[in-house]
């Protein structure tokens, strides 16, 4: 009897688990129950829109019925918390990569939208990322342009207008004509380049972008195992400028924020600010700036025709669908980006709220001064500078480049800038076979 009750208990534990499975309980299977009824989880990149998503989100719920719910990643923890989150029963149905380098690993997750309806609604094929096979992994929901934004009225007030720059000697001689004059002006040539994980982004991806573009141009590549850094002198040299001509010593900057540089400029406290079209909506709130009293400049390091030179623009937001969770999640994921691209509410939203200028047939005329500044560039003849940075091999990479910059504004040695070299180059190789499973 005693041995028929164990068979009985066994069998149901056995049952148990079954049905554990089959219902998506047992954690590892990284599956929930399809209960027909879909919904979105977003883990959104961009903490600057996570109020806008947020208000999206809710206005989207209100009017379909189906639930969006929005969680933002802190800045620069977006990949690891990308990780975490898509190992668990609830993952994330829609999640975004950066380029070729954070796909790396992710493709298994990724639905094929080719033949989505918001892949229909593209203007252009080149806003899709794809794999190495040709599977459409993900599009790109926003173009951007970042490039140097300046106070026009301070640089007035210096003695100079926009078009007084039109190189790196140029910024460099106006930049360290207003440090000379700077308690008399009221106000620094720069904003603080703040290295925490806020504003960090800032130097060790876009403005790291400007010696590994000029490399990729050389050598006609889009992206290679090693690099050579012929062009680190110019990023030295812009740093030096950034660095000591700026709000802050430069030993502080360590613990700057990407807060403390857009307060610092809207209180007036420094003409330039490194920083992307997105940032159009933050100045203009308010009534801070009018949109006349702000201009975006190429940022010149002193490489190239600097005449024919745009802002750097670009894209490393695309939007990833995760074909591990249910049927009806991913029709539900799939409905509620179109819609965001499409419907008067969301292009709206994405073009006003957020800054966004969205690479689809519906877009929204924008306001966004930036944007319309890169628009002229190129009517101008001038050449956008692409985002090479999106091939940089990993976080890691950045993270080693920004602990050496700070050592280096800390104590400004040339063996200190060996170390920048250092992380820049020989980290590189490392990180790009370590991702690549070299």
């Amino acid at each position: 009897m005693e041995k028929m009750s164990n068979k009985i208990i066994y069998a149901l534990i056995a049952v148990i688990f079954i049905v554990c499975i089959a219902t998506g309980q047992i954690g590892f299977l990284n599956t929930k129950a399809d209960t027909g009824k879909g919904s979105v989880y977003y883990l959104n990149f961009k903490p600057e829109q996570d109020q806008a998503w947020q208000e999206l989100a809710k206005y989207y719920t209100q009017k379909t019925g189906v639930p969006v719910t929005v969680v933002t990643a802190a800045s620069g923890q977006y990949m690891t918390t990308l990780a975490a989150e898509l190992s668990k029963i609830d993952a994330p149905t829609l999640f975004q990569v950066q380029g070729p380098s954070t796909l790396n690993g992710k493709e298994d997750f990724c639905y094929d939208l080719a033949t989505s309806n918001i892949y229909k609604e593209l203007t252009d094929e080149v806003y899709v990322l794809k794999s190495n096979k040709g599977k459409v992994c993900g599009i790109a929901y926003t173009i951007e342009s970042y490039g140097l934004i300046a106070n026009l009225k301070l640089l007035e007030k210096a003695g100079y207008t926009k078009n007084s720059i039109k190189s790196f000697n140029d910024l460099k001689k106006i930049a360290e004509d207003i440090t000379s004059r700077k308690n008399e002006l009221g106000f620094a040539a720069f904003c603080s380049s703040g290295m925490d994980n806020s504003s960090n982004w800032r130097f060790v991806t876009h403005l790291a972008n400007m010696p590994l573009y000029f490399e990729y141009k050389d050598k006609n590549l889009s992206i290679e195992e090693k690099i050579d850094g012929k062009y680190l002198n110019n990023y030295k040299a812009i740093w030096d400028l950034y660095i000591n001509n700026s709000t802050c010593e430069p030993k502080e900057i360590s613990a700057k924020t990407a807060d403390d540089a857009r307060n610092e400029f809207l209180a007036q406290k420094a003409v330039f600010y490194q920083n992307g079209s997105w940032e159009f909506a933050n100045l203009v709130s308010d009534k801070a700036f009018k949109p006349e009293d702000i201009a975006m400049l190429p940022i010149f390091i002193g490489v190239g025709d600097e005449a024919k030179q745009g802002l750097c623009t670009g894209t490393e937001n695309f939007w990833c669908v995760n074909q591990k969770v249910s049927k009806s999640d991913i029709e539900a994921t799939l409905d509620f980006i179109n819609w965001c691209v499409t419907s008067e509410e969301g292009t709206k939203a994405m073009a006003e709220k957020m800054g966004f200028v969205i690479p689809f047939k519906k877009a929204l005329e924008t306001e966004n001064v930036f944007v319309v500044q890169n628009n002229n560039y190129s009517k101008e003849g001038k050449s956008p500078v692409p985002w090479s940075f999106t091939t940089i091999p990993s976080q890691e990479w950045k993270n080693m480049l920004n602990t050496a910059l700070i050592q280096y504004a800390a104590n400004q040695t040339e063996e200190n800038w060996k170390e920048v070299s250092k992380a820049f180059i020989n980290n590189w190789e490392y990180e790009f076979k370590l991702a690549n499973g070299m």
